[in-house]
C-alpha cells in the first residue's frame, strides 16, 4: 500500500490498514464497529464487505494493492466519526456501480433504497460526453448537490473518499497529483470546513498544499518542527500553569496544547506579509470544560492569570459560526512576553467542532445546537441547489460554488434580531438577497444603524440592516460590479438573461416581419405548420427561442424568412429581392438594442443598424469609419430609422476649445444648463502652455435639434474658440 501522508498538527484520520479481510476479527474495521456498533449491525457491515470484495475482485489500484482496500479504508475514517450502519454501507459498495456491471436496482434490492441512493448520488458521470475538465468538474458537482440535498450522508462518503485518495497519492504523476490537489483546495476542503468536519477539513488542506508546493510544506514542516523543540520547555511551564489556575479555581478541565495545521500557517504568511518566526499562534492550548457556563468562568480565571491582549477576544459561543462551531477564543500575555491563544469550550462543542453535522449521528438526540447546524446545512444546501438550477454555464455555476463556500464571515443582525451569516466583504445587495430573493429584485435603499446609506455599502459585525423595498424596483445590472455571495450573483445574471431573452424576442420579431415582407409576404401569413417544420429543423423548443436568435443575432432574419416562405407548397416567391421596410428604432430597447460607442449615433442621425451575435442590433450612423475600417458583413447591414416621438436622452461627446480663463467651466456648465441638458462627464486636457484649454464634455440630448440649441448657446460665450462633436477615437464632426 502506497505510504499513507500525515502531517505532523492533527492525528490522521486513518492509520496503516493490515492487509486483512474487513470482517476478520483483528482488522481496524472491526475494532472501529465494536465501538460503537451492535453485533448485528456489524454482520451488516461485513456482509456489504464480501459483496464488494466480490465486485471488485481482480481490480488493482495504480498502487498495487487490490481494489477493496480504498472502500474499505474510506469505511473505516466514517466509523471514526460514528456514522450509520446505511453510510458505512455505501462506503464499501460506492464504486460498484461504477466499475462494474452492477445497477442501481440490484442494489437496492439487496441493502435498501436508501444505501442505493445514497451511490447512486456518488457515482460520477463519466459516461457523459463532457467537452472541457471544468465542464466535467461542473457536471460532477451538480449531481452531488443534488444528492447532497436529500441526504447529507452522501457529501460524508464523498469526502472521506477524497481523503483517502489524497493520503495515497503519492503514485501518481506530478501534474496529476497538481491537479486533484486543487480541485482538493477549491472545492473539498471548503465544503469540509464549511459542514464542520474540522479534522477532514485540515487533513485536506495540508495534503493539497504537500502536492501543489512541496518545497514550501517541507521548508515549514521543518521549521516548525524545529521551533517545537525549541520551545517545548516554556510550552510545558504554560501548561502546567494553566492546570494549576484551573485546579485552583475548582473547574474540571482538560488542557492539551493544539498546533496550527501547515496550510493555515502558510496561509497566515502570504495574507498578512509574515514570515514564519513572526507568526505568533502557531502553537496554542485547548480547554475542554463539562458545559457552557463553565466555559465563561474559565474565561474569568485565565484572565487573571494572564493578562488578556486587547482586541483579541471572540465569542463563537454566543454568536456561533454557521457552521455550528462555538468556542471561547483569547490571546493572553505569557511568560517571557510570549502570546498564548486559547480556545476553551465543551466536550460537546468540542465534538461538534471536530465532527460537524455528522456529530449528529454521534449523538442521536435532540440537542438544540444540532438541530439549528441541521437547518442552517439544509438552508444552505437549499441556496446551492438553487444557484446550480439557475446556472447554464459551467464556468460560472463553479464561480458562484466557490464564492458560497467562502470561509470568513461577518454577522450582522435583521430588523427582527436574527443573526444573519454572509461572507467578508458582502453588501447591503448581497444582504437583501439572503433574506429572501423577492426582498433582493425589490431592493431600492438600506438604513445600516439605523442611518441610509449605499446598496454597495459593506457589512460588518454587529451591523443593524433594514432593507428598504418598492414594488416597482427591479435588479441594477450595475449591482453584480460589487455583490459578493453566489445566491445574489446568480439571481441578478438569471434575471438580466431573462430580460435580455424577451427583448430579444420583441426585437427579433420586428425584424423578421420586416423580411418576410421584402419577400412579398405578411406575417399573419404565415401557418402554424410552417412555424413547427422551422423550429424541427432548428431544434428550437418554440417560436420565441427563434424570434430571441434572430434579435441576438445568433440567425439572419432573411434566412428565418425563406425557410419559413419555402416551407409552405401553396406560397409562391415571384421576387426575392431585398427591398426591406425600415425598422424603428425607439431609443428604449434596452439590451437587444445598443447604440455603439465608436459613433455614438443621436435621433435626427441617419442611421444603420448592424447584427452583432453576442450584442443584438448595434446602431451606427451611416458615416461610421467603423463601417469600412470593420468590413463588417453587407447582409448584417439593416435599414433603421428613428421613431418621432422618443424622449429618451442620449449622450454626445463634445470637444471645446476654450481660452484659459478663470471660472470659464462654470460658464460652459451655466450654458449646458441653460440649453436643458445635464452633464455626465467633463475632463480638461493637459494644459500645453498656450492661452488657450480643451474641455471634453460627455452631454445629454434628446435629439440633433437639442444639440443645436445647447451648441448655440455655448457659441454665445465669447471665450468659447472652436467646438466639435467627437465620433469616438475615429472622426471629429465640426459643429
Amino acid at each position: 500500500m502506497p505510504k499513507t501522508a500525515k502531517h505532523s498538527s492533527a492525528e490522521p484520520l486513518l492509520e496503516e490498514l493490515p492487509l486483512l479481510p474487513a470482517d476478520s476479527e483483528d482488522s481496524q474495521l472491526t475494532t472501529l464497529l465494536r465501538v460503537y456498533l451492535s453485533q448485528a449491525e456489524i454482520e451488516q457491515v461485513w456482509d456489504a464487505y464480501r459483496y464488494s470484495d466480490g465486485v471488485h475482485k481482480g481490480q488493482m489500484r495504480i498502487s498495487g494493492e487490490p481494489y477493496i482496500s480504498h472502500p474499505v479504508a474510506v469505511t473505516c475514517i466514517l466509523a471514526k466519526l460514528h456514522l450509520d450502519v446505511p453510510t458505512l454501507l455505501a462506503a464499501l459498495l460506492h464504486d460498484v456501480v461504477e466499475d462494474s456491471e452492477v445497477s442501481k436496482e440490484e442494489l437496492s434490492e439487496r441493502f435498501g433504497k436508501q444505501v442505493a441512493d445514497l451511490v447512486d448520488g456518488l457515482t460520477k458521470l463519466d459516461k457523459i460526453e463532457l467537452q472541457t475538465a471544468v465542464q466535467a468538474q461542473a457536471e460532477n458537482v451538480r449531481k452531488m448537490l443534488l444528492a447532497m440535498s436529500q441526504d447529507v450522508r452522501v457529501i460524508l462518503v464523498k469526502l472521506a473518499d477524497r481523503l483517502h485518495n489524497m493520503q495515497t497519492l503519492d503514485v501518481m504523476k506530478p501534474a496529476k497529483q497538481r491537479r486533484i490537489s486543487q480541485e482538493t483546495l477549491d472545492i473539498y476542503a471548503p465544503i469540509a470546513n464549511r459542514l464542520g468536519l474540522n479534522v477532514i477539513y485540515q487533513e485536506l488542506e495540508d495534503l493539497s498544499f504537500k502536492y501543489i508546493y512541496p518545497n514550501r510544506y517541507n521548508v515549514i514542516a521543518k521549521a516548525i518542527k524545529t521551533a517545537r523543540g525549541n520551545r517545548k520547555e516554556v510550552i510545558s511551564k504554560i501548561l502546567e500553569s494553566l492546570k494549576n489556575k484551573l485546579a485552583d479555581s475548582d473547574i474540571e478541565a482538560t488542557v492539551e496544547g493544539r498546533e496550527k495545521h501547515l496550510y493555515s500557517v502558510y496561509k497566515k504568511m502570504m495574507n498578512k506579509g509574515l514570515k514564519l518566526s513572526q507568526v505568533g499562534d502557531i502553537y496554542g492550548f485547548r480547554v475542554l470544560v463539562k458545559d457552557m457556563p463553565t466555559c465563561y468562568l474559565t474565561l474569568g480565571s485565565l484572565h487573571s492569570l494572564y493578562k488578556p491582549i486587547p482586541g483579541k477576544f471572540k465569542d463563537y459561543i454566543a454568536i456561533s459560526k454557521v457552521n455550528g462551531y462555538q468556542s471561547l477564543h483569547t490571546t493572553l500575555f505569557g511568560p517571557f512576553g510570549t502570546p498564548i491563544e486559547v480556545q476553551i469550550r465543551s466536550h460537546a462543542m468540542h465534538d461538534i467542532a471536530q465532527a460537524g453535522v455528522a456529530a449528529h449521528w454521534l449523538y442521536k438526540t435532540t440537542d438544540a445546537n444540532l438541530t439549528q447546524l441541521q437547518q442552517q446545512t439544509h438552508q444552505w444546501l437549499q441556496r446551492l441547489v438553487e444557484i446550480q438550477t439557475e446556472s447554464d454555464d459551467s464556468h460560472e455555476f463553479l464561480e458562484h460554488f466557490k464564492v458560497d463556500l467562502f470561509p470568513d464571515e461577518v454577522y450582522v443582525f435583521t430588523p427582527k434580531g436574527n443573526i444573519l451569516a454572509l461572507p467578508k466583504g458582502s453588501t447591503a445587495v448581497d444582504f437583501a438577497y439572503a433574506v429572501h430573493t423577492d426582498v433582493g429584485n425589490c431592493c431600492v435603499a438600506v438604513k445600516i444603524n439605523h442611518e441610509l446609506a449605499p446598496l454597495r455599502t459593506e457589512m460588518h459585525n454587529g451591523d443593524h440592516v433594514e432593507i428598504i423595498t418598492s414594488a416597482l424596483a427591479k435588479p441594477n445590472p450595475a449591482w453584480l460590479n460589487y455583490v459578493v455571495t453566489g445566491k445574489a450573483r446568480s439571481h441578478l445574471r438569471h434575471y438580466l438573461k431573462s430580460i435580455k431573452v424577451t427583448e430579444s424576442t420583441h426585437l427579433g420579431g420586428r425584424m423578421l416581419n420586416t423580411a418576410l415582407r421584402a419577400l412579398h409576404a405578411e406575417p399573419a401569413q404565415i401557418k402554424v405548420k410552417q412555424w413547427n417544420k422551422v423550429m424541427r429543423d432548428y431544434g428550437a423548443r418554440d417560436k420565441a427561442e427563434i424570434l430571441a436568435d434572430i434579435g441576438l443575432g445568433k440567425r439572419i432574419s432573411l434566412m428565418v424568412a425563406h425557410q419559413l416562405l419555402a416551407s409552405d407548397d401553396e406560397h409562391t416567391q415571384p421576387n426575392t429581392q431585398k427591398s426591406f421596410d425600415k425598422i424603428t428604432i425607439r431609443g428604449s430597447e434596452g439590451m437587444a438594442v445598443q447604440f455603439a460607442q465608436c459613433c455614438r449615433p443621436i435621433p435626427g442621425d441617419p442611421i444603420l443598424g448592424f447584427i452583432n451575435k453576442d450584442k443584438g442590433l448595434v446602431i451606427h450612423t451611416h458615416d461610421c469609419n467603423a463601417i469600412s475600417k470593420f468590413k463588417l458583413d453587407p447582409d448584417k447591414w439593416l435599414d433603421v430609422e428613428w421613431d418621432a416621438d422618443d424622449k429618451r436622452l442620449f449622450r454626445v461627446d463634445l470637444r471645446v476649445m476654450v481660452v484659459n480663463e478663470r471660472g470659464m467651466l462654470a460658464k460652459l456648465a451655466a450654458g449646458i444648463s441653460d440649453a436643458g441638458s445635464n452633464i455626465d462627464n467633463v475632463s480638461a486636457e493637459e494644459p500645453d502652455g498656450s492661452q488657450y484649454s480643451t474641455i471634453n464634455f460627455t452631454v445629454q440630448v434628446h435629439n440633433r435639434v437639442h444639440l443645436a440649441e445647447l451648441i448655440r448657446n455655448l457659441r454665445k460665450i465669447p471665450e468659447v474658440v472652436r467646438m466639435n462633436r467627437l465620433k469616438g477615437k475615429y472622426r471629429e464632426e465640426k459643429v
